[in-house]
């Protein structure tokens, strides 16, 4: 098993890469600083939008998966996803990235 940084370090590192590469980027929520669970809200623009969710892979390796499925969905269907996620979890981190390709930033193959 890796070892975990600190999910703010994480999540610090993701917006500096972000700033780096001028890709919008927004902590929409603040979960808890050690050890949140991150969701991922990617807004491909004009395409929609898509929810990936922080897991663990088999081997205990860091992946995400595709919370909202594999279609994009509009953004009131991701805000709602997120919305029910924060009430199951109050320690989770929401994030935003405006990218068309819909590139995440974080490590960690999607699942």
């Amino acid at each position: 098993m890796e070892a975990r940084l600190k999910t703010n370090l994480v999540i610090q590192a993701a917006v500096r890469l972000c700033a780096f590469r001028a890709v919008p980027i927004a902590v929409t929520r603040r979960g808890d600083e050690d050890a949140g669970t991150i969701l991922l809200k990617l807004n491909r623009r004009d395409l929609g939008f898509s929810v990936l969710a922080q897991t663990r892979g088999k081997n205990g390796e860091s992946a995400w998966i595709r919370a909202t499925g594999e279609a994009l969905v509009d953004e009131q269907t991701a805000d709602a996803y997120i919305a029910r996620q924060i009430k199951r979890d109050p320690d989770l981190w929401v994030v935003e990235i405006e990218d068309r390709e819909g590139r995440p930033v974080f490590s960690g193959p999607v699942l």
